[in-house]
């Protein structure tokens, strides 16, 4: 287990969730950019990463998992309202406390951290982090826009950032303890890559809106793939 990728997948969380404190939510163009950035890295890491991986076995039934994980978080979002892709909504609920947003974010962050244990995770982990951070945001934005005070929007802030962390643990004791069989477990990461494909083609759908173009956008999402890219090419060689 490396202890260094709990370390950035917590702090990536933490990062996004306690800046609701210090940064005004009208001005949300940074964290739009990271989200172009994340979601194009995402992407490309899944693409030329995760799929291949999960192939090896040449068993096919793996994506019928894919599909099961696409259409998963397309439910999961029907109670996040979209956080994982860093929306910020205005909500009336009075002083009722989100359960349904809570509870799907931190499942969503649990089964990111799953495929950690396979052999490309030094990638994945970093485009894992940065997603968080803007999700984090609007965790917390959402959090004290309901009236959660702030001491129990930090305590579930920390919770929801060691939700990867806790997934990541969890499918390293399931490899290396032999527990489940190799092909459950290619099943579970199948579901996982279900839900990065419609995470981060999501993003980068929605990073222009209206349709129009942006010079910065575009330049993270070319960065995100870039940086993607240098690491597939060096793990070639």
């Amino acid at each position: 287990m490396n202890y260094l990728f709990i370390f950035i997948l917590a702090a990536g969380a933490l990062l996004g969730g306690l800046s609701v404190f210090f940064i005004k939510q009208e001005n949300p163009n940074r964290l739009k950019l990271i989200l172009s950035f994340s979601g194009a890295y995402l992407f490309a890491i899944t693409v030329l990463h995760l799929l291949p991986d999960v192939y090896e076995s040449h068993n096919h039934y793996v994506g019928l998992f894919i599909l099961a994980g696409f259409i998963l978080q397309i439910l999961l979002e029907q109670f996040s309202q979209g956080i994982e892709h860093g929306h910020i909504h205005a909500h009336d609920h009075g002083k009722a406390f989100p359960w349904g947003i809570m509870i799907s974010l931190c499942l969503h962050a649990f089964l990111e951290g799953m495929p950690l244990t396979s052999r490309e995770q030094n990638h994945l982990v970093f485009g894992i982090a940065v997603h968080h951070i803007p999700a984090a945001f609007a965790l917390g934005s959402v959090l004290l826009s309901n009236h959660v005070s702030k001491g129990t929007t930090v305590a579930l802030i920390i919770l929801f950032a060691l939700m990867a962390p806790l997934g990541y643990f969890f499918s390293f004791i399931l490899k290396s303890g032999s527990i489940i069989e190799t092909n459950y477990y290619q099943y579970v990461m199948g579901i996982v890559i279900g839900i990065f494909l419609h995470i981060s083609t999501t993003i980068l759908f929605e990073s222009s809106v209206d349709h129009k173009f942006s010079v910065k956008k575009t330049f993270a999402v070319i960065a995100g793939t870039l940086i993607a890219l240098a690491g597939f090419l060096m793990h070639q060689h």
